[in-house]
């Protein structure tokens, strides 16, 4: 591609509403555009590296046996309905109607569809195991799109579905995605960890995991061990600590009958944890922290130590629950009498969730129930029952690791880049895909699926591969191998020594991007170090010499003289290391 005709729209300007550095660097570089909020064009730059991504995923799919289909993104909305996502995806399911007033949903996945599909196809076990994917796009609803390409409303996925006859089978499907996952991400050239996680709206019977990027401008905290492998999202999280508690019966025989009785006292204005501590010299471990949430339409509250935050997904999951929010404040007045910041377990009639943590404190202060006060000597299984004791909080920095002896935990920041999930029967079950196995019985067949956010990876590649001028593409997904910059647009001999190599490499099956502009070598420069190229060939007046200059983005070592003949044996070379 020679560049003077290229639609590469560069900007000097950071764009306003681009927090990201990927979303800065994407749209400074002529790669993306934004149509409305986390919608985007991909201009050809953005285009080409968006078909890389999608050869490295479908070759890796490919491998492991799965099949590529595509499916419909308008889905009817009974679909889903049937198998009962139909509320439980909320707002952020794009729901519309046709001229004839039947409903529809844009997919943002294809469980449905696909089962569906499934079993109208296949009946008996003798045309199973089976997986299917496809690279397309879908649509999300986001209530606060952000961070350009890392949180759309419309985006590219990989999605794949594996169906088998048995657990064993799913197992080894799942082991096959999972192991192509680390090969994609690895060609992608991207830092990563495979995390336990939670199925989410997907649901499911099975084992979970997330890719997570690793980058601190990640949405997502990701939980590590200092000594093992363990590695978890925050929602999916436990410690050492939790998991003791679990088997703990302090909560049971060490109540504390000989402590006084609850008292309240003023503390006026003092609604948050921070304030408590300060205002009564106390810790944090010392306070249990009562939060007023509605699941499903009805109030309960969660206890926590002071110094600990409720893991809202935890919650979730204990209560079986579709729909879980904070209480306003006319609910938490209506439940507990007073206003926000003085709730206390103590004589509450809602469901009440206590953290294993809370429920072997000898004595805490708490929320009165009343406004302005709070309660000292409060007594757990003494002064409010233990029914649903569990652990409800997120873990924190230095907590044990759960799964070895001497581990403490870290919290580092990640992008989820994929997803790969047991389904077992959810779908199948209400959708009616079954099989016949040999015996004649029948059986719904056990899936799983498997995603991956490949517009998602542009930026996530990105987050990770950058520096103050620009953007550093490893060379499996880079727009062009080489970047090939003539210094002086009106010198002959470097403009034919410039279309000499470009003929040679592009002879080669080498992707060459020929900067034929006629402006200043700083702007040229300055273009190619935000655009990425992995290695730029500058053509000056060493060319009278047969020399050029040889640079490669991502090294910190300054730029070389080569001799012109050897530069399409060192790109092959490059090429060949970077595989």
């Amino acid at each position: 591609m020679r560049q003077k005709q290229a639609f590469i729209p560069t900007m000097r300007e950071i764009p306003a509403d681009a927090e990201a550095i990927s979303h800065q660097l994407l749209v400074k570089g002529g790669y993306i555009r934004q149509l409305s909020a986390g919608v985007y064009s991909f201009l050809p730059l953005g285009r080409r590296v968006l078909r890389k991504i999608e050869a490295i995923v479908r070759e890796e799919i490919d491998r492991t046996g799965a099949q590529e289909v595509l499916l419909p993104a308008l889905q009817p909305a009974e679909l889903w309905q049937q198998s009962g996502r139909y509320e439980v995806y909320g707002p952020e399911l794009v729901r519309l109607q046709d001229r004839g007033g039947r409903e529809f949903a844009l997919g943002p996945t294809h469980e449905e569809v696909i089962t569906q599909l499934v079993a109208q196809e296949i009946s008996t076990y003798r045309k199973l195991p089976v997986t299917l994917y496809q690279v397309q796009t879908k649509f999300r609803d986001e209530r606060r799109p952000r961070f350009g390409l890392l949180r759309c409303k419309e985006f590219v996925m990989k999605d794949a579905y594996s169906f088998d006859t048995d657990r064993e089978g799913l197992d080894k499907t799942y082991r096959s995605m999972y192991d192509a996952y680390h090969r994609i991400f690895e060609r992608c050239g991207l830092q990563f960890r495979a995390v336990e996680a939670d199925a989410g709206s997907i649901g499911g019977e099975g084992g979970t995991h997330e890719f997570m990027a690793i980058a601190e401008s990640g949405e997502d905290d990701v939980v590590t061990c200092s000594c093992c492998n363990y590695a978890a999202n925050m929602e999916k999280a436990v410690s050492r600590e939790s998991m003791e508690l679990a088997s703990d019966e302090r909560r049971i025989s060490a109540v504390t009958r000989e402590t006084a009785a609850p008292q309240q006292f003023h503390t006026p204005g003092m609604r948050s944890i921070e304030e408590l501590i300060e205002g009564l010299g106390v810790s944090g471990a010392e306070l249990i922290k009562t939060l007023i949430y509605v699941a499903d339409g009805k109030p309960v509250a969660v206890l926590v130590r002071g110094d600990h935050s409720i893991n809202e997904t935890k919650v979730k999951n204990a209560l079986d629950a579709i729909t879980l929010e904070l209480a306003d404040s006319e609910t938490v007045k209506r439940v507990t009498g007073a206003g926000t910041g003085f709730a206390g377990p103590v004589g509450l009639t809602v469901p009440i969730l206590v953290d294993y943590a809370v429920s072997i404190l000898p004595s805490a202060i708490s929320g009165a129930n009343v406004t302005d006060y709070h309660s000292r000597n409060v007594v757990p299984g003494r002064d409010f029952a233990l029914t649903q004791v569990g652990d409800f909080r997120n873990v924190q920095e230095g907590d044990s690791c759960p799964n070895c002896a001497d581990g403490k935990l870290a919290i580092i920041r990640g992008i989820e880049i994929g997803h790969v999930f047991k389904l077992g029967t959810k779908y199948s079950e209400k959708l009616g895909a079954q099989f016949v196995n040999a015996a004649g019985e029948t059986h719904p067949i056990i899936m799983g699926c498997y995603g991956i956010g490949v517009s998602r990876l542009l930026s996530a590649i990105i987050e990770q591969n950058n520096d103050d001028s620009g953007m550093m593409w490893p060379a499996t997904v880079a727009p062009y191998a080489v970047h090939l910059i003539p210094v002086a647009h009106q010198d002959a001999a470097q403009m034919e020594a410039a279309e000499r190599l470009y003929a040679e490499l592009t002879g080669a099956g080498i992707e060459v991007l020929l900067d034929d502009r006629e402006e200043r070598l700083g702007v040229k420069l300055k273009d190619s170090d935000l655009i990425g190229i992995p290695l730029r060939v500058v053509i000056g007046k060493g060319i009278a010499e047969g020399k050029v200059e040889w640079k490669e983005r991502s090294s910190n070592s300054p730029a070389v003289q080569i001799a012109i003949d050897e530069v399409l044996a060192s790109v092959q070379t490059h090429i060949v290391q970077s595989s």
